[in-house]
């Protein structure tokens, strides 16, 4: 599997243009993590790294097969774990640090994510031990993004085996690019088939078997397209058909990270290999030394972002998910988005002069000797050594900032759950009143001015509406604004359930039915614990019928899916003239103080509100 002569080779050609490719994938991953509403596909950038990896490495492995007729793949993979292992060990301490001063009790549940980490299991670990991607209400892992290097380990680890084993049993390469493109569409029809529309995407979503296309059809591409073979004389003719077929890839990709978003069903039934098929498209464009959109790609800052990708990856969402707010009603905050964006490269570029460039090349020990002289003769060195202090003293400070910012917003989002003092005790010194009974006091106050009105005669008792023929159906917010609903309206009829889904609606509605209480006024709040197809949703108003009036209540909820829950209401509500959209989402805009430290469930001022809001919805 190995010969001689391997140092006297170099399998790689470098090639500038998929540098900024990888810039604009883990730019995408950024705004997507960061919610921003231009790139909800931004999940997408995931994809072209896999391509990327796929391509990467087969070309060097192939080009390594032709020169010596073997693999060295003890130095492959000796290689692979220096250019990866240091910089995910300090980011893992970094995390580690900066939880033990700012959220110490974080700790205990972090250090089964870090083990998988460690071990590149992390996409396993999230399949077999997260709850629900959709009703998990807790604080984020800071870890979770890690899933994706899991796999591409583990693509790593196997595929030189198995690329060997195809290089020397099928010696024509026609059969072997056959081969690994039906791999790759099984991957694909793998995930379509276990894919549940409307369900919890998890298991497709990070599992190696449905992921494998995208890094299958990058190494596809590398026996089709070996780099080293391609030379920078083109004729014109052809030169404009390869950036004509490169610019409508690239606009193809921006698309759909503008327009799709991870819960739709087209992702799964065939939409992300889609999607790996135009980024192998671009890649081979770029990686072309004749391709002027390589050299387009291949400027600054474009470059030195794609050079910084592996570590700008790893530090982004750590960043985002500990110097984020626990929740916000004020909505995207863009000065905040642009640092966290910011410290993430910056700790980027700091892993990669001093961590990940020095070890991969065997540098590290005289980068570092050369600092400590600096530090020890600054006066006489500081000139000649300029760059390399001015980057300890960038390192100084974003440390800095980077503790004293993360613990003041995570002391900021703890005092959002931490009710104001009350007669001097804190909430820690209070007994905690069951969200029922405040409920009841939230609405007493009403109850008792709407009886003294009646007692006064102002209003005939004939003539209050009772909520006969109302029915409610919802998630455990509505069982939370439940009781004050019953108060104000006794005759109405609430169905909440913990946990519920909008997929678990029509069975709901069928048993309501079957008992006869299903009334002419359907109340549906469901949405907060994921999102759902249209389809879906079709099916639940085809049930319900257009002679009822329909009641849908939109939901601010602190994840990924609430803008898509809420568009398909308020396009539900626009298209139909019998249903009315009760706006809970704008209307709870700016007040934290209605909700607890989840985002979503209510406190007494937020029940208050919301009862208020389907009170004159519901109100004939």
């Amino acid at each position: 599997m190995q010969r001689d002569g391997r140092n006297q080779f170099d399998a790689r050609r470098y090639m500038p243009g998929l540098d900024g490719l990888r810039a604009l994938a883990v730019l995408a991953v950024i705004a997507y993590h960061l919610n921003l509403p231009w790139a909800p596909g931004g999940l997408l950038g995931v994809c072209i790294f896999f391509v990327l990896s796929g391509y990467l490495i087969t070309d060097i492995l192939v080009a390594q097969w032709q020169f010596s007729g073997g693999l060295n793949l003890k130095e492959f993979w000796l290689g692979r774990a220096r250019r990866l292992l240091p910089a995910l060990f300090v980011m893992l301490a970094g995390v580690i640090v900066w939880l033990s001063f700012c959220d110490p009790g974080r700790l205990s549940s972090l250090w089964k994510d870090v083990i998988a980490a460690v071990f590149y299991t992390s996409n396993w670990w999230l399949i077999f031990h997260q709850v629900s991607y959709f009703a998990s209400f807790g604080p984020p892992s800071p870890l979770g993004h890690l899933w994706s290097l899991a796999i591409e380990e583990q693509f790593y680890l196997l595929w030189p085996l198995l690329l060997w084993m195809g290089l020397r049993y099928i010696p024509r390469r026609g059969r072997l690019i056959k081969l690994i493109m039906a791999l790759a569409v099984t991957s694909a029809i793998s995930m379509a088939i276990i894919y549940q529309p409307g369900m919890d995407p998890s298991r497709v979503y990070y599992g190696t078997d449905t992921r494998a296309f995208a890094l299958l059809i990058g190494a596809a591409l590398a026996l089709v397209w070996p780099s080293r073979r391609l030379s920078a004389d083109l004729l014109p003719r052809r030169r404009l058909f390869l950036d004509a077929a490169g610019g409508a890839a690239l606009l193809a990709m921006l698309l759909m990270i503008w327009q799709s978003n991870q819960y739709q069903t087209f992702l799964y039934s065939g939409g992300l290999f889609l999607f790996a098929i135009i980024s192998a498209v671009l890649v081979a464009v770029l990686a072309h030394p004749a391709s002027r959109l390589g050299r387009l790609f291949g400027m600054q800052p474009l470059r030195w972002l794609g050079v910084c990708s592996y570590g700008i990856y790893l530090w982004h969402y750590p960043v985002i998910i500990l110097t984020s707010p626990g929740f916000n009603t004020e909505g995207l905050s863009i000065v905040l988005a642009g640092e966290q964006m910011l410290l993430s490269i910056l700790l980027a570029a700091v892993s990669w002069y001093f961590i990940e460039d020095p070890i991969r090349h065997g540098k590290w020990k005289k980068q570092w000797k050369g600092l400590s002289i600096v530090l020890r003769h600054r006066p006489r060195l500081l000139v000649a050594h300029g760059k390399a202090t001015l980057t300890s003293i960038i390192l100084i400070m974003f440390v800095f900032i980077s503790v004293v910012s993360g613990c003041s917003l995570i002391s900021h989002a703890d005092q959002q759950s931490i009710p104001t003092r009350a007669a001097g005790k804190t909430k820690t010194e209070q007994t905690i009143k069951p969200a029922e009974n405040q409920v009841q006091e939230s609405m007493d106050n009403e109850t008792e001015s709407q009886a003294g009105t009646e007692a006064n005669g102002d209003t005939d008792k004939r003539d209050v509406f009772t909520g006969k023929g109302v029915t409610a159906i919802g998630d455990s917010v509505m069982v939370e604004v439940g009781p004050a609903l019953q108060k104000l309206f006794p005759d109405i009829v609430v169905d909440g359930k913990i946990g519920r889904q909008m997929y678990q609606a029509p069975q709901v509605i069928k048993n309501l039915k079957d008992q006869g209480i299903l009334g002419n006024t359907v109340i549906i709040e469901l949405g907060a614990n994921g999102a759902f197809t249209e389809k879906q949703f079709a099916d639940i108003l085809e049930l319900l019928g257009n002679d009822r009036q329909i009641v849908l209540i939109n939901n601010r909820v602190p994840k990924p899916w609430e803008s898509v829950v809420n568009h398909l209401l308020s396009q539900a509500a626009e298209d139909n003239s019998n249903i009315k959209l009760v706006d809970w989402y704008t209307a709870s805009s700016g007040h934290n103080e209605y909700f607890y430290s989840d985002g979503v469930h209510l406190q007494q001022a937020g029940v208050q509100a919301y009862v208020s809001l389907v009170t004159d919805a519901v109100n004939p």
